[in-house]
């Protein structure tokens, strides 16, 4: 399935240094991440340029390559061709506090991202079940559905303890069984007795339930780490596979009933009252911040850091108004800039790039659409963070807010019916209209400045004439059949010749003008004043190159003289890079001429002519 991605994940590789300077490789929806050994064998401008990659980024040490939403196919390349080792540390290097927090916040609760979004998107339809009365909220398929929702949500202390304890480097089946402890039934009993518990009638426990909860399962997963990394090294190898894991159960069950869990629930009591003080005083800051600014925020990786306080708020109150209404109305104001941008624009790649990016913003990824238009054009970005701005200032004045986290897109609308209450969907619904209408309207206004009308400059009417071509590059004039490329060699691209170079200078063969340059360099095509529509191309495959050692003197449109030097290139270089040297000179319009004969052949001069070309 991911075979037509082989390239690709190759070429990635290569641009990244090498599989052996590959640390470390996982991915989100949308990008491939990397951590690295060496930054400095990265090749920055090659990597960003490979059709096939939306951007290339850094943020706190993580090498991010855009692809869209097949970079999982991507990726299972890339599996077959790196062989990631506890040896292939990454360098050291300075990422600050902040970078530091970012990173782990992110590497944590990103891979529990598909667990919350499948529960959300069940916790949805079971809300539609109820509000269209196709169930009732007493009934056994009531319950079981809303087992398979919450059932994330109870053990999610196990399910971060699996994450934080891969990020920190420790067992994380121990961190996921210290978890277990924590939210074992028995526990439960002695918090609803509520009776002062003490561990051997010394070490008092305090009674706090963790189930669905964030933070303290975090402080301890942290200290366990270190916990775990002592007793690993200080327990001889022969026996540690008994005594490690039994000593790190007995450590971090004390320690996580009598001081680090206490000391997290109180942390999420502040934050719970913090989210309180927010949905009664300010509802609207953070939607507003997240609907206008989300576009940055995801441009410098800040955006790892902020969605999981919308899944601590749902932890702590049962509901995110943090994150997820201005997220939502930030997507689908990108969307709609980007589908004005398709209806704007004339140009045809850019017209494509621009529905393909829209349709999946919609659906809740917005890299494609945010690297490949948005960002690149700058005025639907700004239309886009002024659109999700409005709708998160509506969203956060109704006080909205989603009963799950999932998908930002569309499809997120479903997690805003709860409470028994339409209310909270039909807010939604509004504010993400009234992000649609604002940014198609910016977008459109805009887009009469910077999507200019292409006119077609009047071109007068050429009549084909009997031409002769003079040889445009000193060297071994031969015919075209003798080219190394099948293509050119068997006259499918048009006739002409061929010349094996002498020296590293290309001019024009008659009076016309450049037609087109290549982006890399190795190509030019002119027409003559006489009609003739003629490509030279500078050796075979150096395409490849991408520009190197070719210096074009003219522009696209140019007028040139017969003889005037129109492009240098580096002969010794191309040959020594292992490239063919031999440059095809092709008629591209053959077929509207009777006649194109080879008049001599050889060792030529440039300015000698070579062609014959009859109408």
């Amino acid at each position: 399935m991911s075979k037509k991605y082989e390239q690709l994940a190759q070429d990635i590789i290569e641009t990244l240094g090498g599989k052996e300077n590959i640390a470390d490789a996982y991915h989100c929806q949308t990008r491939l991440r990397f951590k690295l050994v060496d930054e400095q064998k990265v090749d920055k401008d090659g990597l960003g340029e490979l059709e096939g990659v939306a951007t290339y980024l850094v943020n706190a040490g993580v090498h991010q390559v855009v692809i869209g939403t097949h970079v999982k196919d991507v990726f299972e390349e890339i599996e077959k061709k790196v062989d990631i080792t506890a040896e292939n540390e990454p360098s050291s290097e300075k990422k600050g506090i902040f970078n530091s927090i970012i990173e782990f916040v992110a590497g944590t609760f990103q891979p529990i991202i598909p667990a919350l979004s499948g529960a959300g998107m069940v916790k949805a339809v079971l809300a539609l079940l109820v509000v269209f009365k196709v169930v009732s909220v007493e009934s056994q398929t009531y319950y079981l559905l809303n087992l398979f929702a919450d059932g994330v949500f109870f053990f999610l202390p196990m399910i971060l303890a699996f994450t934080v304890a891969q990020k920190l480097r420790c067992n994380p089946i121990l961190a996921a069984s210290v978890a277990a402890m924590m939210m074992h039934p028995n526990w439960g009993v002695l918090v609803t007795a509520g009776e002062p518990v003490k561990f051997f009638d010394l070490i008092p426990f305090t009674l706090a339930t963790y189930t669905g909860s964030v933070i303290p399962i975090l402080l301890i997963i942290f200290v366990q780490s270190y916990v775990e990394k002592f007793l690993n090294r200080v327990i001889p190898k022969s026996v540690e596979l008994v005594f490690v894991p039994m000593l790190t159960f007995l450590i971090m069950g004390t320690l996580a009933f009598s001081v680090l869990g206490p000391i997290g629930s109180i942390i999420g009591g502040y934050l719970a009252a913090f989210f309180t003080f927010l949905s009664v005083n300010a509802s609207w800051v953070p939607a507003v911040l997240i609907g206008g600014f989300l576009p940055i925020m995801v441009m410098f990786g800040l955006h790892n850091g902020v969605a999981p306080l919308g899944v601590m708020q749902m932890a702590e109150l049962g509901y995110d108004s943090i994150f997820g209404p201005g997220c939502v109305c930030s997507n689908i104001a990108q969307a709609t800039a980007s589908a004005v941008v398709a209806f704007r624009t004339k140009d045809k790649k850019l017209k494509q790039l621009a529905v393909s990016g829209s349709i999946t913003a919609y659906m809740g990824i917005t890299e494609p659409t945010l690297y490949g238009v948005n960002l690149p054009k700058k005025y639907p970005l700004i239309a886009a963070m002024i659109g999700g701005g409005a709708g998160g200032l509506y969203a956060g004045l109704t006080n909205t807010h989603r009963f799950a986290t999932g998908s930002s897109g569309l499809p997120a609308i479903l997690l805003y019916i709860g409470d028994n209450s339409m209310a909270f969907f039909w807010n939604i619904v509004i504010a993400l209209i009234i992000s649609a209408v604002v940014s198609a309207v910016l977008t459109y206004v805009l887009s009469f400045k910077f999507e200019k009308e292409v006119t077609l400059p009047s071109v007068k009417e050429v009549i084909l004439e009997d031409t002769t071509i003079a040889n445009p590059i000193k060297g071994n004039v031969m015919p075209l059949s003798e080219v190394q490329d099948g293509a050119f060699a068997s006259g499918a691209l048009g006739k002409g010749f061929a010349i094996e170079p002498i020296e590293g200078k290309v001019i024009a063969p008659f009076n016309g003008k450049i037609a087109a340059i290549f982006p890399t360099k190795h190509a030019i095509g002119l027409v003559s004043d006489t009609g003739i529509e003629l490509l030279i191309h500078v050796g075979l495959n150096t395409v490849e190159l991408k520009g190197q050692y070719f210096d074009t003197l003219v522009e696209s449109g140019q007028t040139v003289k017969k003889g005037q030097v129109i492009l240098n290139f580096d002969l010794e270089k191309i040959r020594e890079a292992g490239y063919e040297t031999q440059v095809p000179v092709v008629i591209t319009n053959t077929p509207q001429y009777s006649s194109i004969e080879l008049i001599t052949k050889g060792q030529l001069a440039n300015s000698e002519e070579v062609l014959i070309v009859k109408v």
